[in-house]
């Protein structure tokens, strides 16, 4: 990868490569976007097949946070870090603390939280060598694992795409297939099930599907059935990239509404082909943007109820998603862009504005 050239095309600010020989650690801090505020994105520990499978994925996501946390009307740019690593036999205090001290050294302009493969008691390690670290349980006004605010988020955005496609917001009487029902997923099952929704679902991990099961009395397939099931909303909350040329012709639902990130394989091909489809479209970082939402809500003193709030708005956001496609006659994956780049680029105006008056002040005296 020729690394300067890509983040010039992709105009990333900053990529901080973080080693520590005694604790082992290996990790990519990518800081794409400050322009709102300091950038907020978890940690991500994955055993990635490469380095530059690791710098790609950094990359990635960090630019995705841009795009969530503007959308979401935070203050807060995006960023994000992976560490290189098997999370389950390869953590220690020594490599998260390693970690926390290298987000210290950016003073700020990076805030760490959890992500796939890091928990509450990791960000409880990387706090004893920086404050600027959100989830944790260590210390007060800590909101700790963000998993059931992502999951009100989600069923705040599916409720409001299931008004667009159907006319009503409720999910009684609705079917919802779900892709993956790990911790996230799990809490939306119970939400939708207490609406009264059906839920058919499916996971590599047979355990998390039987408990599902179990205590929500959801149907189990098999995990390249679920992309066949008649239902009304499809909700993948598992891998990337499963919205694709293969599995898009499989579909027999409405709409597609769920907390995985980068759902659409290719954004401009299939959510155009989506569009032709009649299936509509509930763009991910809008849907998944609640756990984001929650941690933010640390940065002011963590207030439960306020955050909750915030995270139910996630509907009126969905919405004007769905109004900018609608008026535009553009898909709602270039929508949720169209939304996020106009809050940074107001931004980005008012800072040239100041700027510029305070030149023309400079000069004056």
């Amino acid at each position: 990868m020729m690394l300067f050239e890509e983040m010039s095309m992709g105009d990333y600010e900053q990529v901080i490569f973080c080693q520590d020989k005694e604790s082992g650690l290996k990790a990519i801090i990518a800081i794409h976007d400050t322009t709102l505020g300091p950038a907020l994105g978890g940690c991500r520990m994955w055993p990635y097949e490469s380095e530059e499978a690791a710098l790609r994925d950094v990359l990635r996501l960090s630019k995705g946070m841009t795009y969530k946390n503007a959308a979401a009307g935070l203050n807060i740019g995006g960023g994000k870090s992976v560490i290189i690593g098997n999370p389950k036999t390869d953590k220690s205090e020594a490599l998260f603390r390693a970690m926390g001290r290298y987000v210290e050294s950016l003073n700020g302009r990076y805030i760490i939280a959890e992500d796939v493969g890091t928990t509450e008691y990791d960000m409880n390690q990387m706090y004893l060598e920086t404050d600027y670290v959100t989830g944790s349980t260590a210390r007060a006004g800590s909101s700790g694992n963000p998993s059931a605010k992502t999951a009100l988020g989600v069923y705040s955005a599916m409720k409001r795409t299931a008004k667009e496609v159907f006319g009503d917001s409720s999910l009684k009487g609705k079917t919802i297939a779900i892709q993956g029902v790990g911790n996230v997923a799990y809490d939306l099952c119970q939400l939708i099930r207490d609406d009264g929704g059906k839920l058919i679902v499916t996971d590599i991990n047979q355990e998390a599907v039987q408990r599902v099961v179990n205590d929500f009395g959801a149907e189990a397939v098999g995990v390249n059935e679920i992309y066949r099931v008649a239902a009304d909303i499809f909700s993948p909350c598992a891998l990337g990239a499963i919205i694709n040329d293969e599995t898009i012709p499989q579909l027999r639902v409405k709409a597609i509404c769920g907390s995985a990130n980068n759902q659409l394989a290719d954004i401009e091909i299939h959510s155009q082909r989506l569009k032709e489809l009649g299936i509509l479209y509930a763009p991910d970082f809008i849907v998944n943007s609640g756990g984001v939402i929650n941690v933010a809500d640390e940065l002011s003193g963590y207030d439960e109820e306020r955050a909750i709030v915030k995270v139910k708005a996630i509907y009126e956001q969905m919405g004007q998603v769905f109004e900018i496609a609608e008026s535009e006659n553009i898909t709602t994956a270039a929508a949720a862009n169209h939304l996020a780049e106009q809050r940074i680029a107001q931004m980005l105006k008012v800072r040239r504005t100041f700027l510029q008056t305070e030149k023309s002040a400079i000069c004056r005296r």
